[in-house]
């Protein structure tokens, strides 16, 4: 759709070459014997070190959190619903004598076909 919509006739009258155009100005100018003075070239953009960049973001990120840390604040109280919870027998005193017990073999019950 898009290329349909660009598609068109060419029309050469309409292009303007205009570096065709300045090297014919600069060969007439020289066989008229004038004096040609080249023009300025523009200056380049600056260079971004990306890494450098990098580096103060990260030191003004750094330099902005350390001053921000304010005095410790006691743990939040526990928001889960007590009510809901089970309760579990033992902790981790009487888990330790049940694992250092061998484990039984629990057998497994067969698929009737």
């Amino acid at each position: 759709m898009i290329i349909d919509k660009r598609a068109g006739r060419f029309d050469p009258a309409s292009f303007r070459d205009r570096y065709q155009d300045a090297l014919r100005d600069l060969i007439e100018a020289k066989a008229k014997g004038a004096r040609t003075v080249a023009s300025a070239a523009p200056t380049p953009a600056p260079v971004i070190d990306l890494m450098e960049a990098l580096k103060r973001s990260l030191a003004a990120q750094a330099a902005a959190k350390a001053p921000a840390k304010p005095a410790k604040k006691k743990p939040a109280a526990d928001a889960r619903q007590r009510h809901l919870l089970l309760p579990v027998a033992g902790g981790k005193e009487a888990a330790a004598p049940a694992a250092a017990a061998p484990a039984k073999p629990v057998p497994r019950a067969r698929k009737k076909a």
